[in-house]
């Protein structure tokens, strides 16, 4: 695995040998691994370094792993997280999940399968930063359009021809056709298939 391919595993989790033993995990796999005793450690300490997983556990002595999760969700930190929990907190690592954590592992846990769970998240990560850096991509390119080309590319979605967005809007079809290509060009597409294609994964937010 080379540095760029590996995903960073945040670990944070108030007992040292549980860090000790994720460093472990995730190092024999080539995974670089940043620990933490605590919550506020973790906001202290985290930066956006690429693709990465928090493996969060739910007892945490300042803030616990649920308040930090609605903390980092508010602050609009898109990071996966999969929570390690006892067995009596498996109602709470369910409540996780419903508010948008990937995963979570209950103690005491098979390592091979630890660390399966912590990879799909990862792969998760890779997956929504992709599909995150296109939107940005395509609103870049639609900022490029100009009013006129907006209208021509919205009627054109709608699968009208040439001829009726021209009398739509007042303009004769060559100058539809100049804008269509013009707009077709800004948005990198190549056809009429690709750009619905293209403006609709744009509305579900490229999932």
């Amino acid at each position: 695995m080379s540095a760029a391919e590996a995903s960073i595993a945040y670990v944070v989790d108030d007992d040292e040998s549980i860090r000790t033993l994720w460093q472990w995990l995730m190092e024999s796999r080539g995974y670089p691994v940043r620990t933490f005793a605590s919550a506020s450690e973790f906001i202290a300490g985290y930066r956006d370094e690429g693709a990465a997983c928090l493996v969060l556990d739910l007892n945490l002595p300042d803030m616990s792993g649920l308040e930090l999760q609605r903390y980092l969700s508010a602050q609009g930190v898109e990071i996966p997280i999969v929570f390690v929990t006892a067995h009596g907190d498996v109602p709470a690592a369910v409540a996780a999940l419903k508010s948008g954590a990937v995963d979570f592992i209950e103690k005491p846990f098979n390592y091979r399968l630890a660390v399966q769970v912590v990879e799909r998240a990862f792969e998760l990560d890779r997956q929504n930063r992709s599909a995150r850096a296109r939107q940005t991509d395509l609103e870049a390119r639609l900022a490029l359009l100009t009013e006129r080309e907006r209208e021509v590319m919205d009627r054109v979605i709608e699968g009208k021809a040439n001829k009726i967005i021209a009398a739509e809007l007042d303009i004769s079809i060559k100058t539809v056709e100049a804008h269509r290509a013009k707009g077709m060009e800004k948005l990198g597409v190549s056809s009429v298939a690709e750009l619905v294609q293209t403006m609709l994964q744009r509305r579900k937010g490229f999932p």
